[in-house]
């Protein structure tokens, strides 16, 4: 993830129109990613096509126009708006005579840029490693030699196998020091968990104003800009609320079209802050013309990580930018709140906003009586303590039975 130029690449950038479906991709979308890379934008070369050539990805005609122009402006390469196979890439980069990356390549260059943690570093080192496994031997057949001579008599493997077996090692090794980072993570998600306090995940596609929120929510001030993939790494804030208590937040990575699959697994673990969340902020770009394409595409990361099920609320954010739009609560048939329009930017809407965290997590306060034998005596201290307990009677077995008053998520997690 070193050896970064010290200026922008100069870069020509290929998009292919296809039939609505998987294989379509947002043009302007594509180059904002590039510009989040730090490329040059020399020039933008469109097609159309029913599927893609096998050889080249676009048909030979377009690879050789594509060649001529990196050619005579002197590229120093070439971004697809789509995902090459290892052969594509390959036959591309000796047709044009440099570096070939596609859409996943491009994404996961962004992901090393901005990855800050320790753990965010090892899970994009990760992904590249295991993408890297597969397009070892490109363009360079001399990998496939057995090594031999004076000080290259090696164990009877060719370079290419000693490659992937250092990588397949290296994989293992950032496996197993992501897995302790995990279980890590883990134990303080039940101590949270033990602690009876919701927490509240703010999910959204990349870029729809997640961690200006976070920042205008918790006081935090976690980096935010106006460009793609801002936010990598989970960050959780307690914040104390006068009518719903204590809530813990959680911002995280933004979601986008297509996002590479190992990235998915990768940021599994980071994810799962979202699938374990009580509640959804589901932040969403309001001057956006594809808000409703990006909408379909959150969910259907939610569904990938097991979160599909976890009650939500659209906030719909950067209303400022769209004079018509004001500050406002949408319900729905039943009363239940569906939509928050605020600007996290301009501070709009934001009493709106925590009145509706009140009413999600706060809703549903209801009184159970339940028997605690003496053993439970720590668990009875912790219920005074959170000033649950209304009525107590001892019988003559030396029982607690209390009335508790509670919102019904902490008495599940309590009690079950």
């Amino acid at each position: 993830m070193s050896g970064r130029p010290g200026s922008g690449e100069r870069a020509v950038l290929v998009h292919v129109n296809f039939p609505a479906g998987l294989m379509a991709e947002d043009i302007q979308e594509f180059r904002e990613l590039v510009v989040s890379a730090g490329a040059e934008i020399i020039q933008v070369v469109t097609g159309t096509r029913a599927v893609p050539e096998p050889k080249y990805f676009v048909g030979s005609g377009k690879a050789e126009e594509i060649s001529n122009i990196v050619h005579a402006s002197k590229a120093d390469l070439v971004i697809f708006n789509h995902v090459l196979s290892a052969a594509q890439e390959r036959n591309l980069e000796k047709l044009f005579k440099c570096r070939v990356v596609d859409r996943t390549g491009l994404i996961l260059d962004i992901f090393a840029l901005r990855a800050r943690s320790f753990e965010g570093k090892l899970q994009v080192e990760l992904a590249m490693l295991k993408r890297m496994s597969t397009r070892l031997i490109r363009g360079w057949t001399h990998l496939e030699r057995q090594a031999g001579g004076i000080g290259l008599r090696g164990p009877g493997e060719t370079q290419l196998e000693t490659d992937r077996r250092l990588i397949r090692n290296k994989i293992k090794t950032i496996a197993g020091r992501i897995a302790k980072i995990t279980k890590q993570r883990e134990q303080g998600r039940k101590a949270r968990k033990r602690a009876v306090i919701p927490t509240v995940a703010l999910v959204g596609y990349t870029n729809a104003g997640k961690s200006t929120l976070f920042n205008r929510l918790t006081g935090a001030d976690v980096f935010a800009a106006n460009q793609l993939f801002a936010t990598l790494d989970p960050t959780l804030r307690r914040v104390e609320f006068p009518d719903s208590g204590p809530v813990i937040f959680a911002d995280t990575v933004g979601f986008i079209r297509h996002l590479p699959h190992d990235l998915v697994v990768a940021f599994r673990a980071t994810l799962e802050e979202v699938a374990q969340a009580d509640l959804l902020l589901h932040v969403i770009d309001a001057s956006d013309d594809a808000r409703v394409a990006h909408i379909e595409q959150v969910n259907e990361v939610l569904m990938q990580i097991g979160a599909e099920e976890v009650p939500k609320i659209l906030v719909l954010n950067k209303i400022d930018l769209k004079p018509e739009l004001k500050p406002k609560i949408d319900r729905d048939d039943f009363g239940q709140i569906k939509r928050v329009y605020i600007s996290a930017e301009k501070n709009l809407g934001m009493e709106d906003l925590i009145a509706a965290l009140g009413e999600k997590i706060g809703q549903e306060m209801i009184e159970k009586t339940v028997e605690l034998t003496p053993l439970q005596a720590k668990l009875r201290a912790y219920l005074y303590d959170q000033d649950a307990i209304l009525a107590e009677r001892v019988d003559e077995d030396g029982h607690y039975h209390l009335l508790l008053r509670m919102r019904r998520v902490e008495l599940e997690k309590l009690f079950g």
